[in-house]
Formats: C-alpha cells, sequence, structure tokens
C-alpha cells in the first residue's frame, strides 16, 4: 500500500506541509515515542535553577519553549547545560539568588515561561527585571498572575494597564495569601505557589477544579514542604523554602501523544503503540474523552518513574460516537482539543464542548481557528462562546489550511488532512517545533 505524500516545502518566511493521501488510502503502523513533557520540563529547569546543587534532567523537551526558559535562567545566573535529550546538568544558584539581569528576559511564545517566572521574580527584593515575549505572548492575558503577586505586595508594571507584556518587576519581600482562582489554572497555581517559596508563612491556592499537578510533584520531590487538599482543590506552601537538587526523568508528553491517539483511531487500518507517556491522572482527560467516543486505546506496561506515572499506549482503528466533553474533564485536557475536534469530525453524531473559553486566549483564538479551517476542508463545525459542536460524518477535501502560528492547530490539521481526499497544504507548519521539533519526520515514518 503506497504511504501518503508527506512534504515540507520551506519558502522565504514560512513553511508548508503538503500532505496527500493516496486513492488506495494509508494506514498508521508502529512504535514511536513522544517528546519529554512540556510542562515537566519547564519546571525541571527552573527549580533546578533555584535549588541548591546540581540538577539532572533526562529526556528534556528540546522545543522552543524550554530553550526560552533555559535562556532566561541562564540570564540570571544558572547554569544550564547545552539542551539535550540525553542528559541536561543544572547547576543550582540557590532559592533568592537569582541575579538582575544585564538585558530583557524573551520568553519567546512560552506562556509557561513568563507566567511561573513572574511569581520567582516578584519575590526577590532588590532587583529589577523586565520580561517580554513574541508577539503572541504579548497579546496573551497577563492580569491572571498579576493580580494574586499584587495581592502578595509585589510591583509590576505593563502596558493596558499591566495585563500584557512587556512587564517590569521591581523585586519585594512579599506576604503569603489564600487565593482563591476563578479559573483552574496551573500556570497561576504555579506563579503563586513559586512566589511562596519566599514568603514566610503559609501561601494557599484553592481552584474551582483540580489542574495539573506537575508543580506539586515536584516542589515536593526538591524539598519543600507542601500540603494538598484534594477535596478543596487547594495546595498549600510553606516558606520561606529549602530547595536541593535531583533527578529528573521527564515522560512523554500525553499531549504530544495525543495527536497520534487520534490518528490511530481515525485512519483505518491503523495500530501504533506510542510509548513512555506520562499518565499524570491530572492529564489524563484526553484518554477519558476518547473512551466516551469509544477509542480502542490500551494502556500497557503501567510504571510510576522518577514519581510521575508513566505507560505505553496502545491505540487501533475503530468506530468512534460523538459525545460531550465539559465541565470538570475540561482543565485535564485543554492543550488536547484542538486534536478532539479532529476526532469528532470522524465520529458519528454530534461532539459538543463547552466550558473551554480559555482557549480564546491560548497562541491563537483555538476555538475560532479549528472552527474555521476544519470547515475550510468540509466539516461542520460551529463555534460556540466557550467550545464548538461538530457534526461527524461529512468527509473532508484537501485544501489550504493556516496553523495561524499555532502549534497544537499545525498538527491537528495535518492529522485531519490524513483522512482528507485530495491535497492539504498547511501554512505555517513550522509552529509545530514549539512543543514537537520532529512531528513532520515522526508522520512520514508512520504512514504506509
Amino acid at each position: 500500500m503506497p504511504s501518503a505524500i508527506v512534504t515540507l516545502n520551506i519558502t522565504e518566511h514560512q513553511h508548508h506541509l503538503l500532505i496527500q493521501k493516496p486513492v488506495s488510502g494509508i494506514s498508521l503502523q508502529g512504535h514511536l515515542r513522544v517528546p519529554g513533557d512540556k510542562s515537566i520540563s519547564h519546571r525541571a529547569l527552573m527549580l533546578g535553577a533555584i535549588a541548591q546543587g546540581e540538577t539532572q534532567i533526562q529526556g528534556l523537551l528540546l522545543g522552543e519553549d524550554p530553550r526560552s526558559t533555559a535562556s532566561c535562567f541562564r540570564a540570571m545566573g544558572a547554569q544550564i547545560s547545552e539542551l539535550n535529550s540525553e542528559q541536561v546538568i543544572v547547576q543550582g544558584i540557590g532559592l533568592g539568588q537569582l541575579q538582575e539581569p544585564m538585558n530583557v528576559l524573551n520568553a519567546g511564545n512560552s506562556g509557561t515561561t513568563l507566567r511561573l517566572m513572574l511569581g520567582l521574580l516578584a519575590s526577590h527584593p532588590g532587583r529589577f527585571f523586565t520580561v517580554t515575549g513574541d508577539s503572541s505572548l504579548r497579546s496573551r492575558p497577563m492580569s491572571r498572575v498579576v493580580k494574586p503577586l499584587q495581592e502578595m505586595g509585589a510591583k509590576i508594571w505593563g502596558r493596558q494597564g499591566t495585563t500584557r507584556a512587556p512587564l517590569a518587576i521591581q523585586g519585594q519581600s512579599l506576604k503569603p495569601i489564600h487565593y482563591q482562582s476563578p479559573i483552574a489554572s496551573a500556570q497561576v497555581k504555579s506563579c503563586i505557589l513559586l512566589a511562596g517559596l519566599m514568603t514566610s508563612g503559609q501561601t494557599t491556592v484553592t481552584e474551582p477544579a483540580l489542574s495539573r499537578d506537575h508543580s506539586e510533584r515536584m516542589l515536593k520531590a526538591f524539598g519543600a514542604e507542601l500540603s494538598v487538599d484534594p477535596q478543596t482543590h487547594s495546595v498549600t506552601v510553606t516558606g520561606p523554602a529549602q530547595l536541593q537538587g535531583q533527578t529528573v526523568i521527564v515522560p512523554g508528553d500525553i499531549s504530544s501523544a495525543a495527536f497520534w491517539l487520534v490518528a490511530g483511531a481515525i485512519v483505518p487500518g491503523s495500530e501504533l503503540v506510542i510509548e513512555n507517556v506520562g499518565v499524570n491522572p491530572t492529564r489524563t482527560g484526553v484518554l477519558e474523552a476518547l473512551e466516551m467516543m469509544g477509542a480502542d486505546i490500551e494502556l500497557e506496561n503501567q510504571r510510576v518513574v522518577a514519581g510521575e506515572p508513566v505507560a505505553d499506549l496502545r491505540v487501533r482503528h475503530g468506530r468512534l460516537q460523538g459525545c460531550k466533553i465539559a465541565g470538570d474533564l475540561i482543565p485535564r485536557l485543554i492543550d488536547e482539543i484542538p486534536i478532539l475536534a479532529v476526532a469528532a469530525v470522524f465520529a458519528q453524531g454530534t461532539t459538543v464542548i463547552r466550558d473551554a473559553a480559555e482557549l480564546r486566549v491560548k497562541e491563537s483564538d483555538r476555538i475560532a481557528v479549528m472552527a474555521s479551517q476544519l470547515n475550510r476542508m468540509g466539516a461542520r463545525v460551529t463555534e460556540l462562546p466557550d467550545g464548538l459542536e461538530i457534526t461527524g460524518g461529512t468527509p473532508l477535501v484537501g485544501t489550504d489550511v493556516d496553523s495561524h502560528t499555532d502549534h497544537r492547530i499545525a498538527m491537528s490539521l495535518a492529522i485531519a488532512a490524513l483522512n482528507a481526499t485530495g491535497t492539504t497544504t498547511i501554512h505555517g507548519a513550522e509552529a509545530a517545533a514549539i512543543s514537537y521539533p520532529d512531528f513532520t519526520t515522526t508522520l512520514q515514518q508512520l504512514c504506509r
């Protein structure tokens, strides 16, 4: 059976990914590993930088976002070896010892870098920092972390009433607070907990629903005094803390695995095994959603590696059904909604996604962009204020689509193109490198 034609055309300003499915069809076959978890990679670099002693990181994601984190913390005095997936060495400088950088700190496209870093910068008395990012990041809301930091006594200035980067921070001795977060956001929670590391007393964050808990797990591993109340979705850190360098083993990112889970489920004749994937229960909402849709997915070789649950995921093609994805499930699959929308296009019946207004302030307005781009291919997608309504079963036709420089949009459209007739050209495909530098190569290898 001939493979799909998957080519990457590079022009002066942009990458175009061309996917053409042969008339005889394709399937996806094989074993693969996805890049290291992006959330864990960021946190390992940050905590390693502010801990005492050496931190060794294995399996680090080599995407652009962790590179932005490493660059920022190198500029503030941490020694971080050249990034590679085998082992990265971080020589920490100790909590409270970040140096005032000579230049503006640039977080690139990484909201995690900027938002989490603000908690550390704001709690360094007597030092001045300025942070910015690319055009996308400069348009994203920062008030969700600025407001609680200001309640702790932080001094922060920025564009549009201190809601947009660039931001200037004058470090202060902060006071502990109990923050009732209006949204379930690991970035908000982590920012406040990091600020609480240098704050005398107990700093608590309570969320309306459970968000991913990588920060809590890693802070405990590095020696922070931290308690969790799962009944109230509350986390408390006691400062000032003492952090000690650790060995961190980064599992495969379930957000990256999600593209192959959906690809294997929707492309006839496919069977894939995705090895060494992190299955932290605060991140497995995508597995639950696909299970509701009837996807044939098995967890194999389940184990715990460096405090994080890990498994191999086997997916086979099968018939999918529409479902409703909403409520407390949303924070545990917020990054996977674009690719779940693709699954819904090939499911029988209607899929409704609600309570996901957060998608409108990601790297792009993911609600609007997924609706417009899938509809260009012939899907029936209705944009809702806080989600999408998708009527499945309509054949897709290849055409020109645009990633809007959003990595998850680019990869989701590539998976959709595998089941479209004709040729699909994805403009701005280079955005995939943010979280999955080898995505196109892996896609080429799996097509049969």
